[in-house]
């Protein structure tokens, strides 16, 4: 079994944002060669998430709003007690989980019609990172 691991990096414009990491990660997966297999794409912290769901404005806009209503931003999450101020982002990741596999078949993504990778970021405007693993043959 092969493996190949390379960075993706963001410093986000806004404080929330949904980034399609879909080309991306197909390049990163073409350039390590690896025909059958799967690649795991993972956000390196915890106000940072991953998924796979459908890149069509009215849903992210949709999704945004759904986590606003879970996890909607307020001054009295006990974690701010520690002098952070981002409570939200840490619930709103835990939401959307940090991470996903996705199959490789005939060294390309094997995702269905509509699926695309996002990135999502909760606590932006500063630099982050995802890492993004293929393994296979």
């Amino acid at each position: 079994m092969k493996y190949a691991t390379e960075y993706l990096w963001f410093n986000t414009k806004r404080h929330r944002e949904y980034i399609n990491i879909t080309d991306s990660v197909e390049q990163i997966v073409q350039k390590s060669g690896i025909q059958e297999g799967m690649v795991l794409v993972s956000a390196m912290h915890i106000t940072a998430g991953v998924y796979v769901n459908d890149a069509e404005s009215g849903l992210i806009q949709d999704i945004d709003d759904w986590l606003e209503h879970l996890a909607p931003y307020r001054q009295d999450y006990r974690h701010h007690h520690t002098g952070e101020t981002n409570g939200d982002a840490h619930l709103k990741s835990l939401l959307i989980h940090h991470e996903v596999i996705v199959p490789i078949t005939k060294g390309k993504l094997d995702l269905g019609p509509w699926q695309q990778i996002y990135y999502a970021e909760f606590d932006g405007q500063r630099r982050k990172r995802v890492i993004v693993k293929v393994m296979g043959d």
